[in-house]
């Protein structure tokens, strides 16, 4: 383990986190780490109750957290184009009346990476402002690792529920049966 992956850890703690609603300008737009908490959600998303104050998700930008976590997964609210917001859709799709839909209607196909109405987007979208959290960890200039391998290491120790990829978990069949239930949707739609 790196220092830079204690660093991100630190920095990614739950004590940092701030608000989604009041994080808008001032995540900088550099790459990094950032996880999504929700302490107070993990039951309504149907995880039980939390173990620990590990975050729900984790995640990389690759160019810039601004863009990649304000925007593209709090902001614009495209859920075809975050595999976060499709697990919190497929998780809250009975709360919050959402349905799976073709990202591209025009188009349809790669159901998996389906999208949501705008009106529903926009409902999961208010949802997440209000009730998560968001903390950021931006890649040192000097960092020479690969942003992958600290997220990796990251991963292995926080262990976040709604990641799927690169970190094995208890939730993670039931969280792949929701999303399904929405591909599913998804392939079924009809204009």
């Amino acid at each position: 383990m790196t220092d830079y992956t204690e660093d991100a850890i630190a920095a990614l703690s739950g004590a940092r986190a701030r608000l989604l609603r009041d994080q808008i300008g001032k995540v900088p737009a550099r790459p990094g780490l950032y996880a999504i908490y929700g302490h107070d959600v993990w039951e309504e998303l149907g995880l039980g109750e939390p173990p620990d104050d590990r975050p729900l998700y984790v995640g990389k930008a690759e160019d810039s957290l601004a863009t990649r976590d304000i925007k593209t997964h709090f902001g614009e609210g495209r859920t075809g184009q975050s595999t976060v917001r499709r697990s919190f859709a497929a998780l809250l799709a009975k709360k919050l009346d959402l349905h799976g839909m073709p990202r591209n209607p025009d188009n349809p196909g790669h159901f998996s990476n389906y999208g949501l109405s705008p009106r529903d987007d926009r409902r999961l979208t208010d949802w997440m402002k209000e009730h998560l959290r968001l903390a950021a960890w931006p890649k040192p200039r000097e960092c020479e690792v690969p942003l992958i391998d600290i997220e990796r290491e990251v991963l292995a120790r926080l262990e976040p529920p709604l990641n799927l990829k690169d970190v094995i978990t208890p939730w993670a069949a039931m969280i792949k049966a929701a999303r399904k239930s929405l591909a599913d949707e998804a392939r079924a739609w009809t204009p």
